[in-house]
């Protein structure tokens, strides 16, 4: 047998096994006809990423069940990669830039790619080095970058035949633009945050009288490329402005007064300033209404040369200003406060402008169509199943994918324009008279590449020679994509559409949408609030295993994880408890195999294998029955509940008593309880991966080339479940429960041997005579009878629980006298310990100035310092 160091030493041990692991490729996976194949591609991470607590959980959910599929004979893929993060990426540069005082206009380009090629190579990819850490399983032969060579002639080719398929044209938009990114960004790279505003109401002069409409904004100033005011048709107020102008302040221009149903009556004035250049439902009327669309913002965020004087000013400057000259020219009625949701972005975090800009789009509605169906026809399952709903309804309401971005970092549009002609040129390979052709500038949006990953990853070429490749045949379609709920628009929808219009098959089978990890009190974790804990860190502090263990514990299907890092200590204490289980088995084996106890060969099963044996099995179908509905944490409960209690509490208390009693047959013992002990790693393995590697290894020598990584997980023997031995034996917990609990009431020393009598329910008596051996060594009991009265019951303690009156004699067992008198000076010392408390939680300097947990915490030691002093008074 190995050494077994008496703790466990996790940050010694992850540094083995990861290298162990890699070193002899364990996780490396080929084509194998013999074997069903079990295949995921990460949700490729941002090349400037880090490992945060979502990259965890969802890494840790994919790496469970690769473990899981790896461990029942599954040729199991998992491919990593990056994704080249455009945004991102660029910002990174950018800021590295700017503390040399330079811009990337300044560098050009190509200079300025290469350094982009540069910080990458230099900096990017912390993340998968962290994977390696989190003890991932990955496939590292098969690591992808969304810039690869072949991936980017992937989206060449697929820009190419959207566009000759017509799915791809140019058009003029309103698009989200970020003016610090200074790119277009799709309405998928935004969040809403509610801030408190103004809404200015202001007279928009009727012609040349002095007659006047008033409208309601939010944003004066955008006047400037205002080309008409809008109300609804059937508000009767405005109903003698139809056909009318109204002067446009500053400008001294006339613009219409138009009807239209998308004027909401009751808001504001019921008078819209229209802005179709700024506004993307102004952009919609103004195309129902043949408006101009006259853009004044830059895009820098400040007004242009048709702002007239206010030229140059940045968009806040400028409104200030233009609201301080309306009140001059007394055109402002009025200024309210208001709260609405503004549109950031999520990248840059700047405020999003709506931006008529010319751009490049794929029109989705024939995409989505077959899209929808899939789902639909069951072929692609969502867990947790409500997210169906948001998927059709995205789906059936989709618009065209804006695709084009104004960065240099990614992938270039394979369009060119010719000098002299202006002619269009669209291949994957540049025209070879490149001398006579522009390329457009603009690169394509990251998600262009990323929804073709499941197809790029296994060397699809959108060719022939797809026939002819054994690893696309192999493992697309995937089984599992695993991935959060605010990407299904920009990921997942995208991938399943690409994998029908190219491959005619979904690209996978399965889509979990993990939990949210918020704090302890529900709040979304962020540095800003002060709740935000680094998984790293606590990777180090635990063990990589523990917090593996404790994230997925908390995370039931669907719902939030509430998260915070006290709650460590659950998966620590578990891993600890694992590890001193075996450590106990073992130095119990090293005993018994060195006694000269002859060894009988014939073992008889008893009660306990039978029930040990039922419950090892119903816990393994447990497990399994959750694994296959992506109950990820009440897999996790199940085995926890099963070690915890049955295994280490009971079965571990009750194999001592069997050797003891049974010395001839200790090894049998002992080596089924280390059977069950092994086949509890092999479960637990998907989860925490690095102990039970480690305590596997540690079980048997020769062992040190294998893992337990490829060992198959123990087959659920469903006709050893017996629920009758199962009801038995709680019904022997109940029973050993409240016979220690009038022990410790009674204040009878644990050495001291007691006797107990049972009156049971007529047919419960079974139960007490096929155990009472187990339960007297478990109680430390003299004496175990079943009686069918007692006389004298103030002799005894007694409790009463289902189907059972437990009575413990007291007689002999106490020096009345003695006991008494320690009772009296432990309520003294109560008393007193409790006046201390009374007078600090009366005291309002103190309640005024402690925090509420603090205060809490003193009211819970005061309940139970009272609590206590009454169970002692009653006692004596």
């Amino acid at each position: 047998m190995s050494e077994f160091p008496k703790n466990y030493d996790y940050t010694t041990s992850e540094l083995f096994w990861q290298k162990f692991w890699e070193e002899n490729k364990i996780y490396e996976s080929h084509p194998n006809p013999d074997k069903p194949k079990y295949s995921i591609v990460i949700p490729p991470p941002n090349v400037t990423g880090i490992l945060h607590f979502g990259h965890m959980l969802n890494n840790t959910i994919q790496d469970i069940y690769c473990r899981w599929k790896r461990m029942q004979g599954y040729e199991v893929c998992w491919v990593p990669g990056m994704d080249h993060a455009s945004i991102s990426t660029e910002m990174m540069v950018d800021k590295q830039l700017r503390k040399e005082g330079k811009s990337k206009f300044d560098l050009g380009r190509q200079e300025f790619i290469k350094l982009a090629w540069k910080w990458k190579e230099e900096n990017g990819g912390i993340i998968l080095k962290q994977l390696r850490k989190l003890g991932a399983s990955l496939d590292w032969s098969k690591e992808r970058f969304t810039l690869d060579e072949g991936l980017s002639l992937n989206v060449r080719k697929v820009f190419v035949d959207l566009y000759k398929k017509g799915l791809i044209y140019r058009g003029n938009r309103i698009v989200n633009w970020d003016p610090v990114a200074q790119t277009a960004v799709s309405d998928d790279e935004i969040f809403y945050e509610e801030r408190n505003d103004k809404l200015y109401f202001i007279k928009y002069m009727v012609g040349d009288s002095d007659d006047f409409i008033t409208v309601a904004t939010t944003r004066p100033e955008t006047m400037f490329g205002d080309t008409a005011v809008a109300v609804n048709p059937n508000d009767k107020r405005y109903s003698d402005f139809k056909n009318r102008k109204v002067r446009l302040p500053f400008v001294n221009k006339l613009i219409p007064v138009i009807e239209d149903d998308y004027v909401d009556i009751e808001f504001g004035t019921g008078a819209l300033k229209i802005t179709p250049a700024h506004d993307i439902n102004d952009f919609e009327v103004g195309q129902r209404h043949n408006l101009e669309a006259i853009s004044v913002i830059t895009k820098d965020s400040k007004l242009n040369e048709n702002a007239g004087e206010f030229k140059g000013l940045e968009i806040f400057d400028a409104r200030k200003k233009i609201v301080a000259k309306l009140e001059e020219l007394d055109l402002l009625v009025k200024v309210e406060d208001l709260t609405h949701n503004i549109a950031i972005s999520d990248k840059s975090k700047a405020v999003i402008e709506p931006f008529l800009s010319e751009q490049w789009f794929v029109k989705m509605k024939k995409l989505a169509e077959p899209a929808i169906e899939v789902v639909k026809e069951g072929k692609i399952k969502f867990y947790p199943e409500r997210y169906e709903k948001v998927y059709y309804h995205w789906m059936n309401n989709i618009r065209d994918w804006c695709i084009s971005r104004q960065l240099w970092f990614g992938h270039q549009i394979p369009i060119w324009y010719h000098k002299q002609t202006g002619e269009i040129y669209c291949e994957v390979e540049p025209p070879t008279d490149i001398e006579n052709w522009i390329q457009d500038e603009d690169i394509l949006d990251t998600w262009f590449s990323s929804w073709l990953w499941p197809l790029s990853v296994f060397g699809w070429q959108n060719d022939e020679s797809d026939g002819n490749n054994e690893y696309l045949k192999y493992y697309y379609p995937t089984d599992l994509l695993s991935t959060g709920p605010d990407i299904i628009f920009l990921w997942v929808a995208r991938m399943i559409m690409a994998g029908l219009e190219y491959r005619k098959e979904i690209p996978f089978r399965d889509v979990y949408f993990h939990s949210i990890l918020r704090d302890g009190k529900g709040q979304k974790m962020s540095k800003t609030l002060g709740n935000y804990s680094d998984a790293i860190e606590l990777m180090d502090k635990y063990g990589t295993d523990a917090l593996r263990f404790t994230i997925v514990y908390l995370a039931p299907l669907g719902n939030d994880v509430l998260f915070d890092e006290d709650k460590t200590k659950i998966g620590r204490n578990f891993v600890t408890k694992l590890w001193n289980a075996g450590r106990f088995l073992m130095m119990m084996k090293e005993k018994i195999v060195s006694s000269d106890v002859k060894q009988n060969e014939n073992y008889e099963e008893d009660l306990i294998d039978r029930w040990i044996e039922s419950r090892f099995n119903s816990a393994l179908a447990e497990a399994d029955k959750f694994l296959r509905s992506y109950r990820l944490n009440d897999y996790t409960k199940t085995i926890y509940n099963f070690v915890w209690s049955d295994f280490c509490d009971w079965y571990i208390e009750l194999i001592k008593i069997k050797t003891v009693e049974n010395p001839g047959q200790a090894v049998m013992i002992i080596n089924d309880a280390i059977s069950y002990y092994e086949s509890i790693l092999k479960i637990l393995h998907p989860v925490i991966p690095y102990v039970t590697e480690e305590l596997w290894h540690i079980l048997e020598d020769g062992r040190s080339q294998k893992s337990i990584s490829v060992e198959l997980i123990s087959e659920i023997k469903h006709e050893s479940i017996d629920e009758n031995s199962e009801s038995s034996f709680e019904k022997v917990k109940e029973i050993v429960a409240a016979i220690r609990n009038l022990r410790l009431q009674n204040n009878i020393p644990a050495a001291l041997k007691s006797d107990v009598f049972i009156i049971p329910v007529k047919g419960s008596e079974k139960t007490v005579n096929e155990f009472n051996s187990y339960i007297k060594k478990l109680c430390n009991l003299e004496k175990l009878e079943i009686v069918s009265s007692i006389e004298g019951k103030n002799n005894y303690a007694s409790s009463v629980i289902n189907n059972y009156e437990i009575y413990l004699s007291l007689e002999g067992m106490l020096n009345v006298e003695l006991q008494k008198e320690k009772m009296n000076k432990e309520i003294d010392n109560l008393k007193k310990y409790l006046s201390g408390l009374d007078k600090k939680l009366s005291n309002e300097n103190f309640l005024n100035k402690a925090s509420a947990v603090i205060i809490d915490s003193e009211k819970k030691k005061q309940t139970e310092a009272r609590e206590k002093l009454d169970k002692l008074t009653k006692l004596i």
